[in-house]
């Protein structure tokens, strides 16, 4: 949402010299879901670890229970119920540019954005805490909503702020954003010479992952530096996960994982959360962003600054509208490419270390064909069994990891406390 992918633009082209874009796979026909799919996909629990639709809710004013045809976001109650969404964690994600000095109060207002949603709509959304919260919240047919902060920025070096997060439903904490912070290296800028790195974790940064595993707040390695990953996976005592990130093997962006860290994630006994975001899921779509990152760049500081000489703040909803026009002059990639990704994962790291991690509402106009909304999503259960996937196997990558992990994390929560209570 607002300036992300401004942002994701100069992460991608300050990786290499840009190339002329190759044109992306179009013309690819839209997948249609048969009642096998269907079924299949109805009877699973279905887990979503990262939408930005939270951004939304404070910079639009948008209520999740929009029924409005026009409406381009990715997430609503309803795109939720006709996709058989039924827990989501809402990203909460703070600009660490334009919000310097109140990364708190920033990440507070967006905690209560979801908290009021969840109070308007107590029919069909509820706040969750834990696996068995998702649980309760299936039976009953309604919307879990959970919480993922997005940046460590949002602690603001301050231990007691990270408890505070997990006390009012924090249950994941992604270590950096693309800017590297105080204490954990950020694959964002790790090439900048004018940003201060640390090789990795600070001494801080580790005490902060053992924090987080003591109080049950999973450990989230998305947007890190491959440093900071390896020392995350070193100091952590429970499995870890990337919220939203995909494989490096297939389209080189920093922000996806080798095949050597889902390895890792294996052996720790975590999940890659596969991010749906054109740029990382299609090798042309990448080099295509490349090409034309200076000019959708330019477009934005133009906009910027007339509204700055006018003494008018910023609107982000009308830098989203640029930053979506822009990313509609690229050809959208066939499901396939995201399809691609769950399979390599699948087969680098096991059937039992991948999941959905969207991006939905953060990666305005940039999914697949066919991946308008979460109302979509049966139509990935639909391309894995075309691949061959098994009925078990589905349930796994559509929310069933991402579950055991959770509970896993809390077990090991139990343990540590119990084991400084003697």
């Amino acid at each position: 949402m607002t300036n992300r992918l401004l942002l994701i633009f100069a992460l991608i082209s300050s990786l290499a010299f840009a190339q002329a874009p190759e044109k992306a796979a179009t013309g690819a026909p839209d997948v249609v879901v048969s009642a096998r799919a269907q079924k299949l996909h109805d009877s699973a629990l279905v887990v979503d670890t990262h939408a930005d639709t939270p951004q939304r809710f404070l910079d639009e004013g948008f209520d999740i229970g929009s029924m409005d045809p026009k409406d381009a976001g990715h997430i609503s109650l309803d795109k939720a119920r006709r996709g058989n969404l039924e827990a989501e964690f809402f990203s909460i994600w703070v600009d660490p540019e334009t919000n310097q000095g109140q990364f708190a109060r920033h990440t507070f207002d967006l905690i209560d954005s979801v908290y009021l949603q969840a109070a308007r709509h107590p029919d069909q959304m509820v706040m969750a805490y834990s696996p068995n919260d998702i649980d309760r919240a299936h039976k009953e047919h309604k919307l879990a909503a959970l919480m993922g902060i997005e940046g460590g920025h949002s602690i603001e070096n301050d231990i007691h702020l990270l408890r505070d997060y997990y006390r009012l439903g924090v249950r994941y904490m992604t270590l950096s954003w693309s800017n590297t912070n105080e204490w954990a290296d950020s694959s964002g800028d790790i090439d900048d010479p004018k940003v201060q790195h640390h090789n990795g974790l600070t001494d801080f940064g580790k005490q902060v992952v053992l924090e987080m595993n003591r109080l049950g707040m999973m450990v989230d390695i998305s947007h890190v530096a491959d440093k900071t990953f390896w020392d995350a996976i070193a100091t952590t005592k429970a499995p870890v996960i990337a919220s939203h990130s995909s494989a490096r093997a297939l389209t080189d962006a920093p922000r996806n994982m080798t095949d050597e860290m889902l390895r890792a994630v294996a052996k720790n006994g975590g999940v890659v959360q596969v991010n749906f975001y054109n740029g990382f899921i299609d090798e042309d779509f990448r080099k295509a962003m490349m090409a034309q990152q200076k000019d959708a760049a330019a477009a934005v500081q133009k906009y910027t600054d007339q509204l700055k000489s006018e003494g008018k703040p910023v609107n982000y909803v009308d830098i989203d509208r640029i930053e979506r026009e822009w990313m509609e002059k690229i050809s959208r990639p066939p499901l396939k490419s995201l399809i691609d990704h769950i399979d390599h994962i699948a087969k680098v790291a096991g059937i039992d270390h991948v999941g959905l991690g969207s991006d939905f509402d953060g990666v305005s106009g940039a999914t697949p064909q066919g991946i308008d909304s979460a109302a979509d999503l049966p139509k990935i259960t639909q391309a894995l069994l075309d691949r061959g996937y098994s009925a078990e196997d589905i349930k796994k990558i559509l929310g069933g990891n991402l579950m055991r992990v959770f509970r896993e994390v809390e077990g090991v929560s139990h343990e540590m406390q119990a084991a400084a209570a003697k």
